[in-house]
This record gives C-alpha cells, structure tokens and sequence, in this order.
C-alpha cells in the first residue's frame, strides 16, 4: 500500500520529457561513486563506466541517472568524491553542458533532495593545481522521478529509483544512514555488505519487485528503476517492469538503453582476445524490442 502511495505521488510530481523516434537515452543506477578509498566499490569498475559514457557522449545519447550515483551515505564529504573521480566528473559535464543530463536521486544520494546542498557541492568545483574554483554542475535540478512520453502515441515511462515504498530505505531512511556512515563501510572493503540491503535480502528484493509489478498493473504503466542491484527485463508477457542493474558488479556494469523507439538491456565488461588484449565490450543482454510491445493501457 505505501508503495503504491510513494510511487504514484513521485508520478504526479515528476519531470516530464517526450521522446521519439530519434530520441537516445541511456539509463544508469546505482554507480555509488564513493571517496576511492579501499571501501569504494565503485572504483573497480571506473575505467568500464568511464568509457561507456564516453560512447554514450560521442553516439548523442542524453544520460538518465536514476539514483545512487554518488554514494554520500558513506562519504559525506563529497568533496572527495569529486577528486577521486575527476575524469568521470568531466564527462558528466560533457553531458550537463549539452544539456543531456537528466539526475534523479535515490536513498543513497537523498541529499539531492536539498537545493542548498546541491548548490554548495555541485555548483562549483576546486581546481587543485590552478588553485581557482570553476563552474561545475551549476543549476542542476535534481530530480526524484522522470515520465518519458512517447510524443505520438502517448504511452508513458516512469523512471524513479526504486526505494519508494522500501521501509529501511525510505520512512526509515534515517537510521539506514546511520548505520552505513559508521559501520558498514568500513566492513565495504573486505567484501561484507549490509544483510538488511535488498542487493543481498533476496526475500525483500522479491517483495520490492512484487509492489513494482502491482503498481504496473494498476496503473497501466512501463516502469524503470535501480535500487535491487538486480538487472531485470521482461519477457513472456511479463510486466513492463524494467531495472537498469548497478555499476557495482564484480566484473561489468549493466544499463537500459532506449533509442530509435526500442529498448534494450546492455551490459559493459572488461574481454581478454586471444591474444591477451583487454578490451571494453557492449553486450547486448535482451531486447531489442520496440516500446510500443510494452504498452499495456
């Protein structure tokens, strides 16, 4: 019930954009860039996300990030965060400068939810070797949820982060926090993650999933999320619940990728040739399929 409270208000309050067929988009959650400390996780799979965007900048696309792209639970400073990752920073400017950069906030980056606090650390940013502060990220507006609207036929998407609804990471949110900031960091770098998480509860992870789906039906609406860390895509007639993985994977990173009308889940990973080069390779992992198939109205 409150599930389907949260995300039909987040529905109501949401930032409309239409799309088309000439429309590119690529969804992306749960990056958790952290401080680059041994705790970070996002740091192992950097060099992977920074080249996906820098496909994703070059081929046009306009960049969703749908929550948790900054972990700020952990590292509260984010400062830090900026230095750890300067040439990631970079390329999301890229993104923001050509106004291609659409950010939604999740639980662990509910902080964006502040004016005040997105001014003060997204606005500006410090150049280390010059010494001078430059414009960074200035007016960004983040946002907690996104409908795309099919200029045509008027088939709607919503994107939020997933954690609406998620008791321990929503209403509760406070004393998750707590608990991440002076404990389960520092558990991070030796592999221990949070058993109350829904990345590692695969029970609560079902039941968020379950809610989604319930929400979907009722509604009559194709849904995008993060927040599980579980890539999902429909088939066999499912829901049209889809959700975009995370950037915290051992090996890969995984993303959502809306353009010329269809939809696809993709996911990026480090190859090894035969001869023993590493490259960076796409991995189509389902679809693609045209949107219209996940029209349920």
């Amino acid at each position: 019930m409150f599930t389907d409270r949260r995300l039909t208000e987040a529905y109501k309050k949401a930032r409309v954009e239409y799309f088309d067929e000439d429309s590119k988009y690529v969804f992306f959650s749960d990056v958790h860039r952290g401080d680059g400390s041994m705790s970070d996780e996002f740091t192992r799979n950097r060099n992977i996300y920074l080249h996906a965007l820098k496909h994703y900048y070059e081929n046009d696309f306009t960049y969703i990030e749908a929550g948790d792209g900054d972990e700020m639970l952990e590292y509260s400073d984010f400062k830090y965060t900026k230095n750890a990752h300067r040439e990631v920073f970079d390329i999301i400017k890229k993104f923001f400068d050509k106004k291609r950069l659409i950010r939604l906030y999740g639980n662990h980056d509910i902080f964006l939810k502040n004016k005040k606090f997105v001014e003060e650390n997204y606005y500006t940013n410090y150049d280390e070797y010059n010494e001078v502060f430059f414009d960074f990220l200035k007016g960004l507006k983040p946002v907690e949820a996104l409908v795309l609207r099919n200029l045509e036929t008027g088939q709607e998407i919503l994107t939020v982060h997933g954690h609406q609804g998620d008791a321990p990471n929503d209403q509760f949110a406070f004393f998750t926090m707590l608990s991440l900031k002076f404990f389960w960091r520092f558990l991070h770098g030796f592999g221990i993650r949070n058993p109350s998480s829904p990345i590692k509860n695969v029970s609560k992870r079902h039941k968020i999933e379950k809610n989604f789906n319930k929400w979907i039906k009722k509604n009559k609406m194709m849904l995008i999320c993060g927040h599980t860390h579980r890539f999902k895509y429909p088939k066999d007639k499912e829901l049209p619940y889809f959700n975009s993985g995370c950037c915290v994977y051992p090996t890969f990173i995984t993303a959502i990728e809306l353009t010329e009308g269809k939809i696809q889940l993709v996911r990026w990973a480090i190859k090894v040739s035969p001869d023993g080069v590493l490259t960076i390779e796409k991995e189509v992992m389902r679809g693609p399929e045209p949107v219209e198939e996940f029209d349920i109205r």
